[in-house]
């Protein structure tokens, strides 16, 4: 059988950096760091209301690479940086994409519709720094776990309606698209499943405190008017998640607005199990789904 293909990447970028025949420790120290096949760096920007901490995943490499966005769960009210970092790192190296972490601000001290002016800016930003990046502009998608992916689907609304940045994909993790909680799936699972109906009861209390804001589209993307001309998206779902249904909903609209979607269910899964690859298999196998689904969306050659 052939080489794997990230071995035969390693070798290769070891085979670029040699250190000098008599080089000294300090030198191979040097050609040691430079051979590292991802760079990770902690930044800041300057968003609506103060700087949002950034987390830049950068694989090693010679061409301009696709970029992911990527937006935490949490609520809304939690999570940072370090609750998704594997994930990130993960999809940074698989898919062979830079990946943005942002650390938008959470609710209740900020509430909606703060965390979507933060994400939308950080992505306005990603696209302004390609090139710094090492990054191809032209190939920018967006994604996020539970809160995450009702963020990712808010600023995919949000590109759309502005003219920019253009977007080539959406990764929905078990996204929050709706804040009523009457759906099947939350009378079937809205407790004892992990995430329970009275968590996500408190998360939009915090998150959006008033009631008539929770219908706004930029809050509940499954009440938008037209999602129409929307980037193709991979809805992820799980079967004994109180957000099936809601994520799920999402994808049927998307798919009869004209926009390429694929929806998965994950029978037999919680809320949350996308990040217990070291318990589950099927945790695992989603994930090289979700990998594979964004190397096709980065298949474009960059317009460089």
């Amino acid at each position: 059988m052939p080489l794997e293909p990230r071995t035969a990447r390693y070798l290769a970028e070891q085979a670029a950096n040699p250190p000098p025949a008599n080089a000294t420790a300090a030198e191979r120290r040097e050609t040691m760091r430079a051979q590292r096949l991802m760079t990770i760096e902690d930044r800041t920007m300057a968003g609506p209301a103060g700087e949002i901490p950034l987390r830049v995943y950068m694989p090693a490499g010679n061409k301009a690479l696709p970029i992911l966005l990527y937006f935490h769960g949490g609520g809304f009210v939690v999570g940072d940086h370090d609750t998704v970092d594997f994930r990130c790192r993960l999809l940074a190296d698989w898919a062979g994409c830079v990946v943005v972490s942002v650390d938008y601000r959470l609710a209740p001290e900020h509430p909606y519709p703060a965390a979507v002016e933060d994400c939308f800016a950080a992505t306005v930003w990603a696209a302004e720094q390609a090139a710094a990046l090492g990054a191809d502009a032209d190939r920018i998608a967006v994604g996020g776990d539970s809160a995450g992916g009702n963020l990712a689907a808010v600023v995919a609304l949000l590109a759309k309606e502005h003219g920019g940045p253009k977007l080539c994909f959406q990764y929905l993790v078990y996204p929050v698209t709706d804040a009523t909680t009457e759906t099947v799936s939350y009378h079937e699972n809205g407790s004892g499943y992990g995430l329970t109906k009275d968590a996500m009861v408190w998360y939009w209390d915090n998150y959006a405190p008033d009631l008539a804001r929770r219908s706004e589209p930029y809050a509940s993307p499954l009440r938008a008017p037209d999602l129409s001309g929307l980037p193709p998206a991979l809805v992820v779902t799980a079967e004994f998640d109180p957000l099936r249904d809601e994520g799920e909903a999402y994808a049927a609209r998307l798919r009869e607005a004209g926009v390429p979607v694929e929806l998965r269910r994950y029978d037999g899964m919680v809320h949350g199990f996308l990040g217990q690859t070291s318990v589950s298999d099927l945790s695992k196998q989603a994930t090289i789904d979700s990998v594979e689904a964004l190397r096709q969306a980065f298949e474009k050659e960059p317009s460089r």
